[in-house]
């Protein structure tokens, strides 16, 4: 009201306007304050009663969250009331179970010791008895004991009185008596060992050949080898003879360049359409086989060709060697080779023994070692790797002194090779004695494969003086009339005086002949000696 008045005393002048305009603007400002203390009043009136809704919303749902819950507590206790339910019967079954078995134990336990009651009651009684026998025996052996002395003093006052009788009968003394009854007794035991020694042999020629046989005839046929084996080739077949003119060279300059880039001796002879290529070292000699091939199909001869060819090959031949060896461990089913053992077996590719070519021999003796060792009971693959690996030396007797079982051991050795691998190569041959069973297997595996048929080519001559060695062997001993060799020399047959030999002695014989054979040749394989006596009656009706 205040306001309003001084409003209206100062209508009358400016001042009394901006009062009345500052008077609008309070009332405006008490009037917005009034409108929004009420519209306020209304909004937390209106917040209450939404909170009020959404506390009675919460309230009842959590009565339900509440009853659910409990629903599912009770329904969980259910299940687990089952289960423990289910356990507790199973578990009880099980209790059952185990009281009828301890029940049934029990039974049996008690049957058990009725029985051992029984026995242990029998026991007794025999103990008993064998007591008052052995009180009966020890009266009996007293009296024997009391007789057997009486016997002997009755035999020694017998033989005395006999000895005496056939000295004054004889005529002999106490001496001479003696040496002839030795003489006598000499002869008697020299004709018994011979029985015996024929009973023992012919016994154990029975058991051990038939087990040999079996196990050698079952390695031989379940490995099928080739009859034939590739040799080297060291004689090249040339279109024509005026072809060696070309080889020679003006003034002998590609054949010198041949050799000396080779490492051969080359022999140009008379000998129409070939040239020799002549080396102790086969691979040599098959590098220098193929390289001299490789010019005479190229035509162009001449010291640097020759060297480029030479070169060639040899690096053609060296990885053929590398193959060659990884090609046989395959086969061979030889794992964990060293890689320079491998090379080393591939150089035997282009090595021969009697025609027989070194590496399918190591291959065969592998397969033939891993046989028989199986049926030994031993281990196959160790006899297989032994019988690989025996021969290894030969690839390098041509680099180092000494024979090849010793450097094939020494090399084998550099590469961590086992004691029983390392003893069969350096023992195939008998040179150092066997510490396994691998080494005598091994021995035999490279007899059988040297010594099947068509396993190796031999010389006539060296053939021819095998035989006669045989027959001298045996002609040599005394009581033999006439020896021959037959069966390509596996057996000896040897015909004996039937006045001068008896059928005792034939055994003595036999296994001499045997031993000498074994001890004065080489053979591959076995030779059967066969001993004849005859006894032939003749006479006259005239």
């Amino acid at each position: 009201m205040n306001i309003i008045y001084l409003l209206a005393q100062g209508q009358g002048n400016g001042t009394g306007w901006l009062l009345f305009g500052l008077g609008g603007v309070v009332l405006g400002v008490i009037g917005t304050i009034v409108l929004r203390k009420f519209v306020g009043v209304q909004i937390v009136s209106q917040s209450r009663r939404q909170a009020e809704d959404l506390l009675d919303k919460a309230k009842s749902e959590a009565q339900t969250l509440k009853k659910q819950a409990e629903l599912d507590g009770l329904n969980e206790l259910a299940k687990r009331r089952d289960k423990f339910e289910k356990e507790l019967n199973e578990q009880r079954a099980e209790v059952k179970e185990n009281e009828r078995r301890l029940t049934k134990r029990e039974d049996n336990l008690d049957r058990k010791l009725d029985t051992l009651g029984t026995k242990e009651k029998y026991l007794d009684d025999m103990d008993a008895g064998v007591k008052k026998r052995e009180a009966q025996l020890a009266g009996k052996k007293d009296e024997l004991d009391a007789l057997t002395v009486e016997r002997k003093e009755l035999i020694e006052a017998s033989r005395r009185e006999q000895k005496q009788t056939l000295l004054r009968i004889a005529n002999l003394s106490e001496d001479e008596a003696k040496r002839e009854s030795l003489k006598a007794v000499e002869r008697e035991c020299q004709h018994e060992a011979g029985q015996l020694i024929k009973q023992i042999t012919e016994r154990a020629e029975e058991e051990a050949k038939d087990n040999a046989l079996k196990i050698t005839l079952q390695a031989i046929q379940r490995y099928a080898s080739e009859h034939t084996a590739d040799s080297t080739v060291n004689a090249v077949p040339i279109p024509s003879d005026d072809m060696k003119g070309r080889v020679i060279g003006r003034e002998g300059r590609n054949i010198r360049a041949f050799e000396k880039a080779t490492g051969v001796d080359v022999i140009v002879d008379d000998t129409p359409g070939v040239i020799v290529v002549s080396c102790f070292d086969p691979v040599r000699r098959a590098i220098a086989a193929e390289t001299m091939h490789k010019l005479l199909e190229d035509g162009r001869i001449h010291p640097t060709r020759i060297e480029e060819i030479t070169a060639q090959v040899r690096k053609d031949i060296g990885q053929r060697i590398i193959k060659f060896g990884k090609d046989a461990c395959i086969e061979a089913n030889i794992q964990g080779l060293h890689p320079k053992l491998s090379e080393t077996m591939g150089r035997l590719y282009y090595r021969t023994s009697y025609g027989q070519n070194i590496l399918r021999h190591s291959m065969e003796t592998a397969y033939l070692c891993q046989v028989i060792a199986e049926e030994l009971g031993l281990d196959g693959e160790l006899a297989r790797r032994c019988g690989f690996l025996h021969d290894i030396g030969k690839a390098l007797d041509h680099e180092a002194e000494g024979g090849h079982p010793q450097i094939g051991m020494d090399f084998a050795k550099k590469f961590g090779e086992k004691e029983a691998v390392l003893n069969a190569i350096g023992g195939h041959h008998n040179d150092i004695p066997s510490t396994t069973p691998y080494t005598p297997i091994v021995m035999a595996a490279d007899a059988i494969s040297g010594a099947r048929p068509g396993a190796r080519r031999e010389t006539l001559d060296r053939y021819v003086k095998r035989l006669e060695q045989l027959e001298a062997i045996a002609t040599d001993m005394k009581g033999v009339k006439e020896a021959y060799a037959i069966q390509a020399g596996r057996e000896v047959r040897v015909i004996v005086d039937p006045d001068n030999v008896d059928d005792t002695n034939c055994s003595y014989i036999a296994r001499d002949i045997a031993k000498r054979i074994s001890d004065e040749m080489t053979f591959p394989g076995e030779i059967r000696v066969t001993v004849l006596r005859e006894m032939r009656t003749i006479e006259y009706a005239k």
